[in-house]
């Protein structure tokens, strides 16, 4: 990572949209140091041809801090998770395509793969509606509670975490586990994790070198085809 927050938060979104995670929209932020801002992508930004110009800075209840570039309309979501989870600095809200068949079908995504586990336990919102109003996003920060990754019905997903490569992440292992959830029912019943094999290897697989891994090869991907 860049260190560079702005930065950061362009080739996470990039790299979510070549991993077909986000699409036209999606959008993530991520908490301004020593400030009650946030960093978020304009609501305007194209997420094919995205850079760090198109990274704003709003104040929690979307006001745009020092210009006047309009947020995405679910700044919303973002805002409420913050104000509810001091833990959190990074939110991302994906448009995946194998995990929202799961959310439209009401079908669970289980931890199929080992890196599942480094989720912890998906939780569900079964509202289908832009997060676009107040009351709608604290009751999505409230079904979330202390948990990572949330899915919205048949609407994408919402993942946290302490920072941009945490929540980037875990978007990546959540679409990554639908797909080979899917891909394995046509063969029979895949083996989910246990509870106590999800705490053990999430333990373990959380460490943030491994998820610095996850991140290069993304970004290594990204740059390769950007050429």
């Amino acid at each position: 990572m860049s260190g560079d927050l702005r930065q950061d938060l362009c080739d996470a979104l990039s790299m979510m949209e070549r991993a077909e995670v986000i699409d036209f929209n999606g959008h993530m932020s991520c908490r301004l140091a020593g400030s009650a801002n946030i960093l978020i992508n304009s609501g305007k930004s194209v997420r094919s041809a995205l850079a760090p110009a198109d990274v704003i800075e709003i104040d929690l209840d979307g006001k745009p801090v020092g210009h006047d570039v309009v947020p995405p309309m679910e700044f919303h979501l973002h805002s409420a998770i913050y104000r509810a989870r001091p833990d959190v600095n990074a939110v991302a809200h994906t448009h995946p395509v194998w995990s929202t068949l799961f959310s439209s079908a009401g079908v669970a995504v289980e931890p199929v793969t080992m890196q599942a586990a480094v989720m912890g336990p998906i939780q569900t919102f079964g509202k289908t509606a832009s997060i676009n109003q107040r009351p709608l996003a604290e009751e999505l920060a409230a079904a979330l509670g202390t948990h990572r990754v949330i899915m919205l019905r048949s609407h994408g997903a919402v993942t946290v975490g302490a920072n941009i490569l945490e929540a980037f992440v875990l978007a990546i292992y959540l679409e990554e586990t639908a797909r080979r959830q899917y891909l394995a029912r046509a063969l029979g019943t895949p083996y989910a994790l246990t509870a106590a094999e999800v705490e053990t290897i999430g333990a373990n697989l959380r460490r943030p070198n491994l998820l610095q891994k996850v991140w290069d090869y993304h970004l290594a991907r990204l740059r390769r085809e950007s050429r």
